[in-house]
């Protein structure tokens, strides 16, 4: 057995308390913070989330704010997507990436108006990121972590239960937008998003001190609907090809490598940070790309800790970046970040702890 020190240099979220007493057995630091990794019971959390509703503590989901006379501007330097129509209240999911065009954070750009702007940020530092580039140029602009903690609800039933909380026009939300609102004295902005491809919505509580009181309300309104507590979920994320920054990444992915070159629009402006580098690359061509990958074997294996070599005749072609078994496919299956050169349906081997395991390559995502 061995404890986690504490420090201040490890936060707890604002719904630390609600998993705690909801018999949460493991976290994994993440922005700094813990994150829940599991209630228990892997299999019934997967369907929970699969065919009802799921509650997530996914508070290390921090936001960096940019707000002033430059912070549309900043947010487009930081960005190589075409920002200029994104509408007040709504996201778009964008690939920040450095000078040399690798991808340093995918986050959710949140439009708040004109003035204010949110990245919802996977696990890097964006805000010493933002800070330094905006000093670099000039802006006038201010930039912080707000109080900003979001609550996800995920699966079939999400919808339901939401509405249930606020109403039914949350039907009517589309995807990826967002509105401000409030249950109970607590502020939040509520958006159709989450990390899975089961549907649901995310609500961003502007108010630290109420994290048990939302959750609260969460959890009693989704009671009808059988609702229980998980958290993003490795086989389900991996089964609906959604990319882990940090995990399926190394420090010289860019965009185009991972399914993202649909969010790169070469036309931004040249002072968009590595905007010159995204141009050469899509002119000569990304060296690898992201596919799947399913093993030989109908037994299940330890998920992923670590990077294992894809090999084909003998030579190296790549690496396996993920792996999970899937309850679905009844298969071992995860991530090929791999040459050009190899396409779905070749087959290939994984070396993996002293052996070699076949496989075959194919098309993401698996559903």
């Amino acid at each position: 057995m061995f404890e986690i020190s504490p420090t201040t240099r490890l936060r707890r979220s604002p719904f630390f308390e609600a998993t705690v007493k909801e018999g949460v057995t493991g976290f994994y630091p993440y922005n700094q913070m813990l994150m829940p990794t599991g209630f228990g019971d892997p299999e019934a959390e997967y369907w929970r989330l699969l065919n009802g509703v799921s509650l997530w503590d996914v508070g290390v989901e921090r936001q960096v704010e940019l707000t002033g006379r430059d912070a549309a501007r900043l947010a487009q330097i930081l960005s190589p997507r075409d920002l200029t129509k994104c509408a007040e209240g709504q996201g778009k999911y964008v690939a920040l990436c450095n000078h040399a065009g690798t991808v340093i954070n995918d986050p959710i750009l949140l439009k708040l108006d004109d003035r204010r702007f949110w990245f919802s940020i996977a696990d890097s530092n964006i805000l010493f990121w933002s800070r330094a580039i905006a000093a670099e140029r000039g802006l006038d602009v201010t930039i912080v972590e707000p109080d900003v903690s979001p609550l996800a609800v995920q699966g079939p039933k999400a919808e339901d239960v939401v509405a249930a909380v606020f109403g039914d026009w949350v039907r009517e939300l589309k995807y990826f937008w967002f509105r401000e609102v409030e249950i109970e004295g607590i502020p939040l902005m509520l958006a159709r998003s989450g990390w899975s491809k089961q549907g649901g919505f995310e609500l961003y509580l502007m108010d630290g001190t109420r994290g048990t009181d939302l959750w609260n309300i969460v959890r009693e309104a989704g009671s009808p609907w059988d609702i229980g507590p998980g958290n993003p979920n490795s086989c389900e994320r991996i089964e609906s090809g959604l990319l882990s920054w940090g995990g399926d990444t190394d420090d010289g992915t860019n965009p185009f490598e991972v399914r993202m070159g649909r969010y790169v629009d070469l036309d931004v402006p040249d002072d968009v940070v590595g905007i010159g580098a995204l141009r050469r690359i899509k002119a000569e061509g990304p060296a690898r790309h992201q596919l799947g990958i399913v093993l030989d074997g109908d037994a299940p294996q330890p998920s992923h800790a670590t990077w294992y070599d894809i090999l084909q005749n003998g030579r190296k072609v790549g690496d396996m970046t993920n792996g999970v078994w899937s309850r679905r496919l009844e298969r071992n299956i995860g991530f090929a970040l791999i040459s050009q050169a190899c396409s779905p349906g070749e087959s290939v081997e994984l070396a993996k702890d002293g052996n070699q395991i076949s496989a075959k390559l194919t098309d993401l995502p698996y559903f």
